[in-house]
């Protein structure tokens, strides 16, 4: 199954620069980097980064991030990914640019 973390754009290039990352600060100060299935990207997006314009998605196969993924209930009472070690360039699957087109979020077709 793949899972999907959203990215700012200065926090994708210090990620690709370094190799791997803790995350944003959110992902920092909760003690996991946050993921979303595909059914949950576009919510996250619209919470968490709608004043945000140029995102980066990737993709990373949940089955390659055990043992250190683990699936919590969050918002909604819905399970929700949340990776318990730094993520490394490797764990990428895909990388999407999500631009912003007349004030919304675009995002490729494997998201549902």
């Amino acid at each position: 199954m793949l899972i999907f973390k959203l990215f700012r754009k200065d926090e994708w290039l210090k990620f690709k620069a370094s190799g791997k990352t803790d995350g944003a600060s959110i992902d920092v100060s909760d003690g996991f980097i946050h993921f979303s299935k595909a059914s949950q990207v576009k919510e996250t997006a619209a919470k968490h980064f709608k004043g945000e314009k140029d995102l980066v998605l990737v993709s990373c196969d949940a089955d390659n991030l055990e043992p250190d993924l683990k699936w919590e209930i969050s918002r909604g009472g819905e399970l929700f990914p949340h990776l318990y070690r730094k993520l490394a360039l490797k764990d990428i699957e895909a990388r999407y640019d999500i631009p912003k087109v007349n004030g919304l979020h675009k995002f490729p077709d494997i998201i549902s």
